[in-house]
Parts: C-alpha cells; sequence; structure tokens
C-alpha cells in the first residue's frame, strides 16, 4: 500500500523544511494548537531559533553552542508534550518522548539509556524515508504504469512470415489504446498475474522493551534477497498498482543515504523529551538493593552532556540534541536532581494549571479543537451536531470541578466529560433519523448529572 506522509512533512511542506521561523512565528504557529503557556511556548521559541544561528556560525564556533536544554515544570494535561511535538513537526525533527522512570540504573535489567538514541535514529530514518519517496513517487508511477502494460500485453513472440516492423507498429499501437484505458481508469477490475515477495514474519523481531531495536523489516532492507518467498498471485488491476508502485519506490530510495541523512538530522535537530523526570529525583526510599535514583540521572547525564552512541544507521554524536525535561514535581523539587543534571537544564518555564476559561478555549478555539473532532465525527454520519455557548460552559465548568475535587489531570478530563456527552448520540448516529441535533446546557446537564452528583462514582468514570 502506498505510504501516508507523515503530518511532519506535511506542514513541513506549507511552512518549508528550510523556513527561517522568526520566535514570533513559532509561537503563532504553536497558539495554533495549544492555549496559553507563553512562558513554555517563548522558552522553546528561542529554543529554535538558536539552532538555526548557530548553523550560520563558523563550524570550529558552532561546535562549543550547546543547547540550552529547557525544564518544564507544571502538572499533567497543561500541554508540555504536545507543545515539544508540535514544535518538533514545525521542521520536521525527529523527536522521541520517554518516561524518565523506564530507565534503570547501569547493571539492573532494565532499559539502557542509549537505547533512546537508537529510538531517535529509527524515528529520523522514517522521516528522511517518507520525504525520499515522495520525492520518487512520480517516477515510480510512470514506471509502475509501464510494468503493468507488461502484464497485460507481454511483447509477443515474432511470428515467421511476418514482417518484424509490421509486427511492432501492431504491438505498439495496441499498447498505446491500452494506457488511455489504464490511464481513463477503465480497466482497474481486470485480474492480473503478479509476484508477490513475503515480508518477515515474527521470528525477525526484537522487541527494543529491552533496550534492542526492532531489526525486522531493516534486515530486509539491508539484504532485499532475504525477503521471502516469491509468490504469483491475481489480483485486481487496481492492488496490484499499490504493490508495484510500493516495490518501486523502494527500489529507487537509497538506503545507505537515508541512513546517512537521518543521523545527520538527529545530531542537528533532534528533540528528546524527557517525561516525569522528576520521579528520579532524589534517592529511593526503603530497603533491599533498590535501584537508586540518583544512578539513573548519572547514567543519562553522559547521553544529555554529549557523547557517541552506536546505532545500526551508524555512529551518532548526541551533543547538539535539544533535551526538554518535564515533570510535575509535586513531591520533589529541581534542586532535588544531582548537581550536574540541573546544570544541563539551564532554562525552566512552569506551566499554569488550566481554568475554566482555558477549558472554553480548548473546546473552540485550537485547529484541532475536541468540540471540531466530535463534529466532524458524527457529519460522517451524516449528523448535524451544534453546542451551544451555554453547553460548552456547563462542559468546561464541570471538567474545572472534577480536576479540583478529584485528581488534576488538566485537559486530558475534557475527554472523559465529552466521551460522556455524547456516548448516546455516538451509539444511535447509525439509525438516527434527526440529522441535525444541538446539544445545550440541559442535555449535558441531563447527561452528567448523576457522574457529577455521586463523588464515588465521578472518581472512577470522570
Amino acid at each position: 500500500m502506498p505510504i501516508a506522509l507523515p503530518e511532519s512533512l506535511a506542514l513541513s511542506k506549507v511552512l518549508g523544511k528550510d523556513t527561517e521561523l522568526t520566535p514570533r512565528q513559532i509561537v503563532a504557529e504553536l497558539d495554533r494548537y495549544i492555549i496559553g503557556q507563553k512562558d513554555a511556548k517563548k522558552a522553546v521559541a528561542v529554543a529554535l531559533r538558536n539552532r538555526y544561528r548557530r548553523q550560520k556560525l563558523p563550524p570550529d564556533l558552532a561546535d562549543e553552542v550547546v543547547p540550552k536544554n529547557i525544564l518544564m515544570i507544571g502538572p499533567t494535561g497543561v500541554g508540555k508534550t504536545e507543545i515539544s511535538r508540535r514544535l518538533a513537526r514545525l521542521t520536521s525533527s525527529p523527536f522521541l518522548k520517554i518516561e524518565a522512570s523506564k530507565f534503570t540504573e547501569v547493571g539492573y535489567v532494565g532499559r539502557d539509556v542509549e537505547s533512546m538514541i537508537r529510538d531517535l535514529v529509527q524515528i529520523s530514518v522514517g522521516l528522511i524515508k517518507a520525504e525520499k519517496i515522495e520525492e520518487v513517487r512520480a517516477k515510480a508511477e510512470i514506471n509502475t504504469e509501464e510494468k503493468l502494460l507488461d502484464l497485460l500485453l507481454p511483447p509477443p513472440p515474432r511470428k515467421p512470415g511476418l514482417p518484424e516492423e509490421d509486427a511492432e507498429v501492431r504491438f505498439k499501437e495496441t499498447r498505446e489504446k491500452l494506457r488511455r484505458q489504464l490511464q481513463a481508469g477503465l480497466l482497474e477490475e481486470r485480474m492480473i498475474e503478479i509476484d508477490v515477495k513475503e515480508r518477515f514474519s515474527s521470528p525477525f523481531e526484537i522487541f527494543s522493551s529491552q533496550g534492542v531495536e526492532e531489526i525486522g523489516i531493516q534486515i530486509q532492507e539491508i539484504f532485499p534477497g532475504l525477503g521471502g518467498k516469491t509468490q504469483r498471485r491475481t489480483v485486481k488491476l487496481k492492488e496490484a498498482r499499490d504493490y508495484l508502485i510500493e516495490d518501486e519506490q523502494q527500489r529507487l530510495i537509497d538506503m545507505d543515504q537515508i541512513n546517512r541523512l537521518a543521523i545527520d538530522r538527529v545530531e542537528h535537530s533532534g528533540i528528546v523529551f524527557l517525561d516525569e523526570i522528576d520521579k528520579i529525583s532524589g534517592r529511593e526510599s526503603g530497603h533491599g538493593p533498590e535501584v537508586s535514583r540518583e544512578g539513573v540521572q548519572r547514567d543519562l547525564l553522559p547521553i544529555i552532556e554529549g557523547t557517541t552512541v552506536n546505532t545500526r544507521s551508524g555512529l551518532v554524536k548526541t551533543d547538539h540534541i535539544l533535551f526538554i525535561g518535564a515533570g510535575a514535581f509535586h513531591v520533589t523539587k529541581p534542586a532535588d536532581l544531582i548537581p550536574e543534571m540541573q546544570g544541563r537544564f539551564p532554562i525552566r518555564v512552569e506551566l499554569d494549571s488550566l481554568d475554566k476559561g482555558d477549558f472554553i478555549r480548548i473546546l473552540t478555539q485550537p485547529a484541532n479543537a475536541l468540540l471540531k473532532q466530535y463534529q466532524a465525527l458524527m457529519a460522517t454520519e451524516g449528523i448535524k451536531i451544534t453546542f451551544t455557548d451555554d453547553a460548552v460552559d456547563e462542559i468546561a465548568e464541570v471538567a474545572e470541578k472534577v480536576n479540583e475535587t478529584h485528581e488534576n489531570i488538566g485537559a486530558r478530563r475534557l475527554y472523559t466529560v465529552m466521551e460522556k456527552v455524547m456516548e448516546d448520540i455516538s451509539f444511535s448516529a447509525p439509525n438516527v433519523r434527526k440529522k441535525n441535533i444541538v446539544i445545550d446546557r440541559a442535555y449535558v446537564q441531563k447527561q452528567l448529572k448523576d457522574i457529577v452528583e455521586d463523588e464515588d462514582l465521578s472518581r472512577f468514570i470522570l
């Protein structure tokens, strides 16, 4: 099947991958998706702009300019991850989110810290590969058309007694006639035979959770001849086209070049988002052979300071990768990190908790606003959903109230509240006759009444 372009590539095409975005433009783009948090947006915008500035410096000086890593402090659900992810998408930068608590000190069973760089490289390979596949797509489609014509009309053997020139003219005329039919979509249902190469199966897969890369499909890219048996299959022409285009794209791209470009992009624009960094602050309490949190920090430190990691695609220097740490720091504080770690995160920003006004804006304003998503989903069933202002106000008020009385999970609370509001409509949508539905405050209150009034029930549902 054709490979869909990732959102990062689509966005970079709009903005221009090499566009010199100013900090104000970066913040404006982030504002399209994330409400509030001006300080955090400003910090990441400056960090991204500094990468561009560094590229303009002489090589010897550029090597000395290290990224100013950022520590985001704030409760869950206020936009820490989304700010970082959207930042990466602006320039098709490889982005990896990993929980710092997943790592364990060297010598203990668990994930080693270098695995995150290997994972980041694989993400980068995927980005570069998608870009290269898009570049060769036009040529792959032309080549595929010729292959389909060969399958529909194989070159005939020369018949004795018939002049070779006449046979070739007739063959070309028939082929061009088929080409016109093919381009007009008149042959999509015709059955043809193609050779299909089997993909690798599970015996070649190694789980990355143990710190080892997944190598199934990568082995096939390095050694195409090991791709399993080739089977002859009879399929519709439209299905054959998809397979042949994909096969042709793989043939046209250069994996060695992709690996080199992937490493370069990781080294100069990679972003690692270290979530839950507060959970590795200080030391573990209790007795027994527990892994010290300080030990994990010391293992992470060389990666953040700058080292060389061996990956399947080659050696990767981590000196200029941007690390963004994030944590709630409810129990601990940034000062509980070891001094060396504190020094590697010189920029600290505090993100604000969300209130009712923020929830209203989140529901309605962003390009991917939650209400717009539900309206689009119901539109696929031919149903037009309209949310009144008082309905939006009620949804935001309930979300704020539940966050105050129970665990504060920020904007994520809106997802659970909205699901309860839309549950009945979503369930009966395929069979409902009324195609215009208005959701007002009364309807929202009706849907949430029992849950909001029952504190124990709301704890488990909302």
